[in-house]
């Protein structure tokens, strides 16, 4: 595959291990992994598990050894559930770093093999080619039209050549290859690179929190400060009554505990790492976990057309030779007079090709040519693809310094190169449009008789014959259709960027299913609008054609400006300003180079549009449980809270209906059925017709708070109800307790049924399986009967059992507390008819 010397052997494994231990890994510094003890040290350090320890040293000192063990018993389950959430979320993460970590080709025991690129060592011998990253620093010791941009080092955007013999013969870890191919030992890796040693504060730079995560952040303090306050107040109010401080103390910390929602940043890390590792399995590998967040949002999405909406197959169903004035179908490229053009057009490919085209033209050149020169010809002078128009043009030579030279590009950069009258252009424009009409990828081909090695410094300056045009069909993927109407119907926008010409995009576009009404803007046309214009143009167009890397960031751009969250797929060297300008930048792992591949956020395995359907799927699905899970939290926590303090406030009869013993109890039976059970909550079946989210828009706002609040407050209501009605009936403590414990339970559960949708019924939700929800609601139905009928552990909870109407009492108070929503949602159904 590669044309690379033979005396190059590379190191040998005993040579590789020699070098690893001298010079350590290829990795800007050592990560620190995280062992199990600094997991359970910062684990200790949250809030809750501090006032639990407060509780237990309280009991301690009272002597109530009992509750004591319970806290401790307490402080061991919290932790051991955060410990597994924290575990299960890192080891998510592992394995989308794992992907993340690009392959890089060396030499070795004479044979080229791909390896992750923290294994390379100093002597190895790497070989880097068009569109991959560098990713050592070290010295040519072969090339073929090797060039690169050293930018990221240089601050200069042009392009270098070298080669093992020039002045400067060295290639650099972080620099881009712009074309060809080059072999290179490794001198400097890691730290000792030259980008290492002026990049150390890379490791230092964080990741930049979400909208969403910012305002969880502000909510958790929120109520923190609250907590303490009240903390306070409680613990004031309680000794000025009492007079014990202790017994304060344990009230003041039991309120606390149950206005701390420490559930909540949990609930959030765990869905956006797992769900960033449930999309990995599914052909879509994320950077960064609070991507997943981010595509829910997308408005719009702008894709290339070659193998993302068409199959990129890339047929060659025509050849127009140029000499004969006529079209040829594929069953007549045998014929002699087609014999140049199919020769110059596999000579103008690469001598290794990659693209489907220039493959094609190398299997036609082998069927219809009777001898087969390629191995007599080397290249001996290239022109990379460039231009605006693009063009491409190679020289070969064989020993008798024969030469050929060829060229092809887009139709418009071959015919302006061409010696050819203006009635010439004007015809040939013609044929041009129309093939494009008809949906066809057009190519020109042209050679050249430039005798001397004085080449100009750019193609276009050399003069050409025009031969004629290689015409392929790209036909439209088979499901292509299904896939778009999925995203218009998700309210997202589609926009084509290519470097295609308009007629051909146009027509793909419409046998793809694509939404256009508009005409097709061209690249060139977009450097000469105003930011205020091509901010319009970028909202109307649907088509933009010969696009170019400047013009594909400057829609990007125009379209953020606009108020757009906007998923970009690319997968070549120029798309990598537009994929990191982008919101999403989204990069094909298929056809994708190493550039677009690092600039993007996203990486698509298969280069499968309906891949990023699911991502976006997957991100409302994520975010509409992330609601759900905190909207649960607010909700049940309000009766907590409430429950524990108005009875003190207010002076009733059994003040300390709550203790510590109880709250923890809840909390950890609302812990698993928020950051469990509601991340495995299946995506509800209207959330793919519905508009995309502002980005900025979060469920924590008053609005959204709302229904939360009026949700806890009901329920409390409830709560409060069942209290009076047993203290009425004449019943003790420990009955009273019961009965709004049991009743809170009963409330809790229904409530995790109930917020399973905000808009479908609770027996629509049914139909959506969920067997951690059912799982964990039968395991606290059962502690509750434990608590409730088993002799030491009521006596330890301070309650007495209830009878079967005392339990259908709590039952039915607990249901009309919650069920009373259904209405609500059956409302909002009707509404929305």
């Amino acid at each position: 595959m590669y044309n690379i010397p033979e005396n190059l052997k590379g190191l040998t494994e005993a040579e590789v291990e020699i070098s690893r231990k001298k010079y350590g890994y290829n990795t800007l510094g050592q990560v620190q992994t995280e062992t199990w003890l600094h997991m359970l040290f910062s684990i200790l350090k949250e809030p809750m598990l501090i006032l639990l320890i407060c509780v237990s040293f309280i009991y301690i000192l009272t002597g109530d050894y009992g509750e004591a063990l319970f806290m401790i018993a307490a402080i061991l389950a919290v932790t051991a559930i955060s410990f597994y959430q924290d575990n299960r979320s890192k080891k998510a993460l592992k394995e989308l770093e794992k992907l993340n970590e690009p392959l890089s080709k060396v030499i070795r025991n004479s044979e080229i093999i791909e390896i992750p690129t923290f294994e390379i060592v100093v002597g190895d011998l790497c070989i880097t080619e068009e569109g991959n990253l560098i990713n050592a620093d070290g010295i040519i010791v072969h090339s073929n039209d090797f060039s690169v941009n050293e930018s990221s080092l240089t601050g200069e955007s042009f392009s270098v050549f070298k080669d093992s013999h020039s002045e400067d013969n060295h290639v650099y870890s972080g620099t881009v290859t712009v074309s060809g191919l080059a072999v290179f030992k490794a001198e400097h890796i890691g730290k000792e690179s030259k980008v290492g040693k002026i990049g150390q504060s890379i490791l230092t730079i964080k990741e930049e929190p979400s909208p969403l995560q910012i305002q969880i952040q502000k909510f958790v303090k929120g109520m923190a400060v609250i907590g303490v306050i009240v903390f306070l107040a409680v613990c004031i109010f309680s000794f000025i009554k009492t007079g014990k401080l202790l017994d304060s103390l344990l009230n003041g910390l039991t309120l606390a505990m149950s206005v701390l929602p420490e559930e909540i940043p949990v609930a959030f890390t765990t869905f956006m790492a797992l769900g960033a590792w449930k999309l990995m399995r599914s052909g879509v590998i994320i950077k960064r976990s609070s991507i997943v967040e981010t595509l829910g949002s997308v408005t719009v999405i702008c894709t290339d057309k070659t193998g993302t909406i068409t199959e990129n197959a890339m047929q060659l169903k025509y050849v127009y030779d140029y000499h004969s004035d006529r079209n040829y179908e594929e069953r007549e490229f045998q014929s002699e007079t087609l014999n140049e053009l199919i020769q110059y057009a596999m000579w103008s490919s690469e001598p290794v090709p990659f693209d489907p085209m220039e493959i094609t033209l190398h299997k036609t050149y082998e069927q219809t040519q009777h001898i087969d020169n390629r191995k007599n010809f080397k290249l001996f002078h290239e022109y990379p693809l460039e231009g605006k128009p693009p063009m491409m043009t190679h020289v070969f030579e064989n020993e008798q310094k024969k030469r050929i030279i060829a060229a092809k590009g887009a139709p418009e950069a071959i015919i302006n190169v061409s010696v050819l009258s203006e009635d010439e252009k004007d015809k040939l424009r013609k044929v041009v449009k129309n093939f494009a009409e008809q949906g066809y990828r057009i190519l020109g081909v042209g050679k050249s008789d430039f005798e001397g090695d004085n080449f100009p410094d750019k193609q276009q300056d050399i003069k050409f014959e025009f031969l004629g045009f290689t015409v392929f069909y790209d036909p439209p993927k088979k499901e292509i259709q299904n896939v778009l109407q999925k995203i218009y119907d998700a309210g997202i926008k589609v926009k084509v960027i290519t470097g295609d010409n308009a007629d051909t995009t146009r027509a793909i576009a419409s046998q793809a299913g694509i939404k256009n009404t508009a005409a097709a803007i061209n690249g060139s046309d977009i450097s000469s609008v105003s930011e205020e214009e091509l901010m319009k143009l970028s909202e109307d167009t649907t088509l933009f054609t010969r696009m170019f890397p400047e013009a594909k960031l400057k829609v990007i751009t125009a379209l953020k400006k606009d108020g757009h969250v906007v998923a970009m797929l690319g997968d070549g060297v120029n798309d990598g300003p537009a994929l990191k300008a982008a919101h999403i930048g989204v990069a094909m792992g298929n056809k994708g180079t190493e550039i677009a591949k690092s600039a993007a956020a996203l990486v698509i395995t298969n280069d499968d549009l309906e891949k990023l359907v699911i991502g976006i799927a997957a991100g409302r699905r994520i975010y509409a449980n992330i609601k759900k899970a905190v909207q649960y939290i607010i909700s049940i926590h309000i009766p907590i809270i409430l429950t524990v303090s108005l009875p003190l406030f207010l002076g009733w009869i059994f003040p300390d209906i709550f203790t510590p013993v109880h709250v923890i109890f809840l909390e950890l039976v609302m812990g698993p059925t928020c950051s469990i059970v509601y991340e495995n909550e299946p995506l509800e079946k209207n959330a793919m017709k519905k508009p995309p989210r502002h980005l900025t828009d979060t469920f924590l706002n008053w609005k959204e708070l709302a229904i939360s609040i009026i949700q806890g407050l009901v329920i409390t209501a409830g709560i409060l109800w069942i209290y009076q009605y047993a203290v009425y009936h004449g019943s003790d403590e420990t009955k009273t307790r019961a009965f709004v414990f049991t009743t809170l339970i009963f409330a809790n559960i229904l409530l995790s049924l109930v917020n399973r949708s905000f808009y479908y019924s609770i027996l629509e939700s049914f139909k959506n399986r969920n067997f951690l929800l059912a799982g964990i609601s039968f395991l606290v139905l059962v502690l509750l009967f434990v608590i409730l009928y088993v002799n030491p552990v009521s006596t330890f909870f301070s309650v007495s059992s209830l009878t079967i109407q005392e339990l259908g009492l709590a039952l039915l108070t607990a249901a009309v507390s919650v069920l009373w929503f259904e209405i609500y949602k059956f409302f909002k159904r009707v509404l929305d008819k």
